[in-house]
């Protein structure tokens, strides 16, 4: 039995059967499970059933409860978009008037079913055979089958005529032995995503409205400059950049040509660079800001240090500091208490002596490994929490001392 034969025997009766039994199932027990449901069905069915079990539980993460019915392949759930981000994007593109999209590379569907819960009809394309019969249980499952028709098809042949919108979300991940789309390492070189980058962008070109997802740490010298980068974190993680092309289909506004933004959720505020030089660096004042990771990428430092009033602590370090509070949604602020020269004795000695017990150690730009720092500081059990910058300012390895804003008197 090939794999897209098992698949189906999932969505067959007895296949939702064993995958209803092992809903609430523990991994710790897999052994035990196995032994006994196999006394009453084929040993290649409840090994697809844990497996797709197993799945769904490390979906979770990104999916939430909708894992619980959806189906999976363990590429699938690596590769797949944030249930968050995807409904970022597809909430965007509504906005932007879009109604009808062609998904290209839509894995098992994670962008196609948020885009469908936007009100988009969506044409998902995807090479794998059983990619595609994943996103068709999965439009089934979650209600959405009238928005979402499937094509098993190469993308690069597909016509995209007639859609108000391109999705295009290239495979960045090697093929390993035996083939097989994005099942080995990743890949950072854009041309060797597949199909390459310069595909979707010309793919992208020819459609009203397109966003293409690529990998957040792509070189900026590789993004075209007709079109708007965005960087999204969620949570704080960076997860993704998105190349944006075209002018709104209703007239709203759309992507600015060579802007880049950073997006945080999950509260969605958005920040559009201006084009600003570096910050110039100076020193560390009563705050210190550390930006958001999705602005960093975008490189729009110089953008918050502009809002905050603020300086680097060095040139070649993406800290901000300020002499007053100022609130940002694009970086968390401390209150800086010391700025001293790297030195784990007296950084020990200083700790004991305040009574902390409790460090949070953040570095940039030095060579210290945190956890290697706090086995050396063999910190007591006093409650006194304290932030730990491991850093250089002005060139010279320094720790900065504080804590969260948040904390202040």
């Amino acid at each position: 039995m090939n794999d897209l034969d098992t698949f189906s025997a999932l969505l067959a009766p007895e296949g939702q059967s064993l995958l209803a039994e092992l809903r609430d199932h523990d991994p710790a027990d897999e052994l035990a499970a196995a032994t006994r449901l196999r006394r009453d069905h084929p040993a290649p069915l409840v090994s697809a059933a844990l497996g797709q079990a197993r799945l769904r539980q490390r979906a979770v993460a990104k999916f939430g409860a909708d894992a619980r019915l959806m189906y999976f392949t363990p590429n699938g759930v690596e590769q797949s978009t944030r249930a968050t981000v995807a409904a970022h994007r597809a909430a965007r593109l509504a906005a932007l008037g879009v109604r009808t999209l062609a998904d290209l590379c839509c894995g098992i569907g994670g962008d196609a079913i948020a885009l469908a819960r936007a009100g988009i009809r969506v044409l998902a394309v995807d090479r794998d055979p059983l990619a595609c019969a994943a996103v068709r249980a999965n439009a089934e499952a979650l209600g959405l089958a009238e928005l979402i028709e499937v094509r098993c098809a190469d993308v690069t042949e597909v016509d995209t005529a007639g859609y108000d919108a391109v999705f295009v979300d290239p495979a960045r991940r090697s093929k390993a032995r035996g083939g097989g789309r994005g099942t080995g390492g990743r890949i950072f070189d854009p041309e060797a995503y597949e199909p390459p980058l310069s595909w979707a962008v010309e793919a992208a070109r020819k459609a009203p409205v397109a966003a293409l997802k690529i990998a957040p740490g792509v070189p900026h010298d590789a993004l075209p400059e007709d079109a708007e980068t965005e960087w999204i974190s969620d949570g704080g993680d960076v997860k993704e950049a998105v190349v944006w092309f075209g002018t709104a289909v209703d007239g709203a506004p759309g992507p600015t040509p060579g802007g880049r933004r950073a997006t945080l959720l999950p509260a969605g505020d958005s920040l559009l660079g201006a084009g600003l030089p570096d910050p110039e660096p100076g020193p560390v004042g009563d705050w210190l800001y550390e930006p958001d990771g999705a602005v960093i990428r975008s490189h729009l430092v110089a953008d918050v240090a502009r809002q905050i009033d603020g300086r680097l602590i060095d040139p070649t370090i993406a800290y901000l500091t300020a002499d007053r509070l100022v609130e940002t949604p694009y970086a968390t602020a401390y209150a800086i208490t010391d700025v001293l020269p790297f030195h784990v004795k007296k950084l020990k000695a200083l700790l004991r002596e305040r009574g902390v017990g409790i460090a949070v150690i953040k570095k940039r730009g030095s060579a210290v490994e945190p956890e290697e720092l706090r086995k050396k500081l063999k910190l007591g059990g006093g409650r006194k929490s304290c932030t730990i910058f491991l850093t250089r300012v002005g060139g010279a390895p320094s720790m900065l001392l504080g804590h969260p804003a948040a904390d202040a008197p």
